[in-house]
Protein backbone atom coordinates (compact mmCIF):
# COMPACT_ATOMS: atom_id res chain seq x y z
CA UNK A 1 0.00 0.00 0.00
CA UNK A 2 1.32 3.13 -0.79
CA UNK A 3 1.44 6.92 1.32
CA UNK A 4 -1.36 7.93 -1.05
CA UNK A 5 -3.82 5.43 -0.47
CA UNK A 6 -3.13 5.08 3.42
CA UNK A 7 -4.03 9.28 3.57
CA UNK A 8 -6.83 8.51 1.13
CA UNK A 9 -8.07 5.78 3.52
CA UNK A 10 -7.22 7.93 6.71
CA UNK A 11 -9.32 11.36 5.24
CA UNK A 12 -12.36 8.86 4.89
CA UNK A 13 -11.86 7.37 8.10
CA UNK A 14 -12.07 10.66 9.85
CA UNK A 15 -14.60 11.79 7.81
CA UNK A 16 -16.92 9.21 9.00
CA UNK A 17 -15.65 9.60 12.88
CA UNK A 18 -16.92 13.29 12.20
CA UNK A 19 -20.10 12.28 11.23
CA UNK A 20 -20.29 10.21 14.08
CA UNK A 21 -19.20 12.79 16.65
CA UNK A 22 -21.75 15.60 15.19
CA UNK A 23 -24.76 12.98 16.00
CA UNK A 24 -23.33 12.08 19.22
CA UNK A 25 -23.15 15.46 20.23
CA UNK A 26 -26.15 16.71 19.14
CA UNK A 27 -28.24 13.57 20.41
CA UNK A 28 -26.32 14.04 23.75
CA UNK A 29 -28.30 15.23 27.02
CA UNK A 30 -25.50 15.07 29.41
CA UNK A 31 -23.69 18.28 29.27
CA UNK A 32 -20.26 16.17 30.45
CA UNK A 33 -21.09 14.01 27.65
CA UNK A 34 -21.71 16.45 25.12
CA UNK A 35 -18.16 18.45 25.73
CA UNK A 36 -16.56 15.42 25.92
CA UNK A 37 -17.83 14.51 22.55
CA UNK A 38 -17.03 18.27 20.82
CA UNK A 39 -13.73 18.08 22.39
CA UNK A 40 -13.18 14.88 20.58
CA UNK A 41 -14.99 16.12 17.30
CA UNK A 42 -12.78 19.20 17.25
CA UNK A 43 -10.00 16.80 17.08
CA UNK A 44 -11.00 15.26 14.69
CA UNK A 45 -11.52 18.03 12.54
CA UNK A 46 -8.16 19.56 13.18
CA UNK A 47 -6.89 16.08 11.71
CA UNK A 48 -8.77 16.23 8.47
CA UNK A 49 -7.46 19.98 7.65
CA UNK A 50 -3.87 18.95 8.64
CA UNK A 51 -4.44 15.51 6.02
CA UNK A 52 -5.96 17.27 3.51
CA UNK A 53 -3.24 20.16 3.54
CA UNK A 54 -0.08 17.44 3.38
CA UNK A 55 -2.37 15.95 0.62
CA UNK A 56 -3.02 18.62 -1.88
CA UNK A 57 0.75 19.86 -1.16
CA UNK A 58 1.55 16.26 -2.05
CA UNK A 59 -0.90 16.12 -5.25
CA UNK A 60 -2.25 13.60 -4.20
CA UNK A 61 -5.87 15.67 -3.68
CA UNK A 62 -7.14 18.04 -6.09
CA UNK A 63 -9.70 20.47 -6.95
CA UNK A 64 -11.00 22.38 -9.26
CA UNK A 65 -11.51 25.85 -9.75
CA UNK A 66 -15.11 26.21 -11.83
CA UNK A 67 -16.17 29.66 -13.21
CA UNK A 68 -18.25 32.15 -11.33
CA UNK A 69 -20.65 32.10 -14.21
CA UNK A 70 -21.16 28.31 -14.06
CA UNK A 71 -22.05 28.80 -10.21
CA UNK A 72 -24.31 31.47 -10.93
CA UNK A 73 -26.02 29.14 -13.29
CA UNK A 74 -26.16 26.30 -10.77
CA UNK A 75 -27.57 28.77 -8.43
CA UNK A 76 -29.97 30.26 -10.31
CA UNK A 77 -31.13 26.71 -11.72
CA UNK A 78 -31.57 25.30 -8.09
CA UNK A 79 -33.69 28.35 -6.79
CA UNK A 80 -36.57 27.52 -9.23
Amino acid sequence: MNNELIMNNYLLVLKSTTEVYVHGTLESANKDIRELLKNCLNNVLSSQANTYDTMVECNWYTTENIEENKIIQTIEKLSN
